[in-house]
């Protein structure tokens, strides 16, 4: 295994035996990288993750091995050399192919000849030194084989499932296919016509090579032919493969050479480039795959990681015309104080009493910002807004409603406030994701936020598997803290889960706020293996040990005091003290256990507890007078947000319903591999509008650079 895996990432033997040690022992990702830096060499969450997805993809090999060998067995077909032969592959493709002539196979035409007594026959041509096959054809003809050319044919279909099972013929086919191959499409002309295929035009009649496809695109066609509107082809030079063929096999040039050209034609059209175009075409899909679960992974962290505004009280609107705005008032910890519905738009236009309303709410409440979702009527609404005159500093922002719906009508969302209908659970999730998106957006499906590429077309068990990784990684990043986080935040930490999640908020309801990490261990069925993995990802504010609201874990504990008797300094006062940490002399502290990666860790943390990456929010407003398309002109200069990323290009809110794309060759001067490297998403960003495209709702931007100006 350890060899596999170290094929695969080239990473140090001694870390990936480690890492693998140490997942065996179950402990997670986060802590790994976090806390046994020693062990791993320093190994980080990419890496280790590259190291699990190895291991688990060196397991599946081997029990399929083992599936495979049991199966031989039992034919009684397994020789030393064959078991060597399995015993010693590193791929699955090779594998099958191996145990391809041995698979039990539904009956086919080569079986068929076979119970009819033709495989000598296939044999003799085989042999290619026969010259009067017709004389030796009349030979097998019977009850089954009504003539000679019936008998020919049959020893065709045997040798055709010969040539098919050839590893050789297989991988020259596979070679042709993964250099040569085309990938072709052709309109269904009974949908041609439909509106929901007008999307797919551009590719109604297409051809380009299958390595040079991007995943974008080759997700697009595939997803154009399960929805009906298009037929799709993967094709190579069929001469060309077939030639290639015959220099493989044929070494005559008798009679039995032409029967041998002849079942190789079949053995090609038939059964080799169906099977291994539909095999290149998997591959294909299967790399598109992951491409766009690294775009969604990507998106994902950015937007968990993004800013938050922090313990605020909120005034969270959920805008809406003929049913209202939902308002609702949240203290600083986020919990709901007040909830009304308000209807300044059409067709009720109170405009005034919403005024009024939303003026005294702001002083009774003591209200530090405003959020709006940017629903219907979100421009209408914050409109509204800029006219109030408030009698305090009260920052307004706008922020995405994306998924908000499926939190307030989710389970989740029922059991934080079973009184309260989707209307107002909506506007509190509005809120709270103005706070601290991360906390509030761990409770959504993450398939629901709407920063993906063509997720819902990709392999299901990857994606998940994959967000799942990325919201874990994210919360043990920030930390949380215990005392006021939802049971759906804490059931990523590290060790934790749901079901030790439920037995927190549980216990906190019982016993009031933990007061020390030590407390953590009184929880039900939290052990010590799930209290090592967890503990230094949960923070408790204002603990009898400042300790427990960063990131030194527990097991460090008794290295900081020994840090503390040596400077003479309190805890308390050595905490955020650069002078007196610089001069601490890290070697003095190393054992056999804990090293230099470690120390510096604490001495890092110590001198920053808790601190948070993120950045803060700001303030955002969309040009006022363009609220539809129809406002739109070409060479116009907007501010925008960046609500999605993909391989292609970047879509950025500009206030209206349909966002615009800024295409990657519009996003630098400069060529651009890597569109994450240029934007973020939730980035505030000033484009230029190149072409509206109305009837298709199709708008074309330009990221504008001040060189531009």
């Amino acid at each position: 295994m350890i060899y596999f895996i170290k094929s695969k990432t080239n990473l140090p033997v001694k870390g990936i035996e480690n890492t693998v040690q140490l997942i065996n022992e179950d402990c997670t990702i986060p802590f790994i990288s976090r806390y046994r830096k020693e062990r791993t060499g320093n190994l980080d969450e990419v890496q280790i993750g590259d190291i699990v997805k190895y291991k688990n993809q060196f397991e599946e090999l081997e029990k399929r091995k083992s599936t495979i060998l049991k199966a031989l067995e039992e034919q009684n077909v397994l020789t030393d050399e064959l078991k060597q032969k399995i015993e010693s592959t590193t791929d699955i493709t090779t594998l099958e192919d191996i145990y391809l002539p041995y698979k039990k196979k539904r009956k086919t035409k080569a079986e068929t000849a076979r119970k009819n007594g033709l495989e000598p026959l296939a044999k003799i041509i085989m042999s290619q030194r026969a010259n009067d096959l017709d004389y030796i054809a009349a030979k097998y003809i019977n009850e089954e084989v009504e003539n000679k050319e019936k008998a020919l044919e049959g020893a065709r279909f045997i040798i055709a499932e010969w040539i098919n099972e050839r590893t050789d013929i297989r991988n020259n086919i596979r070679y042709q296919l993964e250099r040569y191959a085309t990938i072709n499409t052709k309109v269904v002309k009974a949908k041609q016509k439909e509106e929901k295929a007008q999307k797919y035009q551009d590719y109604f009649e297409w051809s380009e090579s299958l390595n040079r496809c991007p995943s974008h695109r080759l997700l697009a066609i595939l997803r154009a032919e399960k929805e009906g509107f298009i037929r799709v082809k993967v094709e190579i030079d069929h001469d060309r493969a077939t030639l290639k063929m015959e220099d493989r096999i044929i070494r005559s040039n008798n009679e039995c050479a032409t029967q041998i050209q002849l079942a190789i034609k079949d053995a090609y059209k038939r059964l080799l480039f169906p099977s291994l175009s539909n095999e290149i075409l998997a591959k294909a899909k299967e790399k598109a795959d992951d491409n766009a679960i690294q775009v969604f992974t990507k998106n994902l962290k950015q937007l968990l990681l993004g800013a938050p505004l922090g313990e605020k009280t909120i005034l969270a609107i959920d805008p809406g015309f003929k049913s209202g705005c939902k308002l609702v008032c949240l203290n600083a910890q986020g919990g709901l104080e007040y909830n009304e519905t308000i209807y300044p738009h059409p067709p009720q236009n109170k405009s005034l009493d919403a005024i009024k309303k939303i003026n005294s709410l702001v002083d009774a409440y003591k209200i530090d910002a405003i959020a709006i979702g940017n629903g219907t009527a979100s421009r209408e609404t914050e409109r509204l807004i800029k006219k109030i005159r408030f009698n305090r500093d009260v920052e307004v922002f706008v922020v995405s409603e994306a998924g908000a719906s499926i939190y307030s009508a989710s389970k989740i969302a029922r059991d934080e406030f079973p009184n309260y209908d989707v209307t107002v659970r909506g506007a509190i999730s509005i809120g709270r994701r103005l706070a601290n998106p991360l906390a509030e957006l761990v409770k959504i499906d993450a398939k629901s936020i709407g920063v993906g590429q063509y997720q819902h077309d990709v392999d299901q068990g990857k994606l998940q598997r994959s967000l799942d990784s990325v919201v874990e990684s994210c919360v043990n990043s920030i930390g949380v803290n215990i005392n006021t986080a939802s049971s759906s935040l804490l059931s990523y930490v590290s060790g934790i889960g749901p079901k030790l999640a439920d037995n927190i908020i549980t216990y906190r309801n019982e016993n009031d706020a933990f007061t020390s990490r030590n407390e953590i261990k009184k929880v039900a069925r939290l052990g010590a293996k799930a209290f090592e993995q967890g503990a230094g990802f949960l923070r408790i504010k204002n603990a009898k040990n400042p300790l427990d609201d960063s990131a030194v874990h527990p097991e460090s504990y008794a290295i900081v005091s020994k840090m503390v008797k040596n400077t003479g300094v309190k805890v308390i006062d050595l905490i955020g003290n650069e002078s007196v940490l610089q001069k601490i002399d890290l070697q003095k502290y190393i054992t056999n256990t804990v090293g230099l990666p470690t120390l510096q860790d604490i001495i890092k943390e110590l001198e920053k507890p808790g601190l948070d990456p993120r950045k803060k929010a700001k303030m955002f407003t969309f040009n006022q007078n363009i609220t539809t398309i129809n406002d739109l002109r070409e060479g116009q200069l907007l501010p925008g947000i960046i609500n999605n990323i993909t391989n292609f290009g970047c879509f950025v809110d500009i206030g209206i319903k349909e966002s615009g794309l800024v295409h990657v060759s519009n996003l630098s001067d400069k060529f651009v591999s890597d569109v994450n490297e240029i934007v973020s998403l939730h980035q505030q960003v000033i484009v230029k509008v190149l072409s509206i495209d109305i009837p298709r709702k199709r708008i074309q931007l330009k990221l504008h650079t001040k060189k531009e100006e």
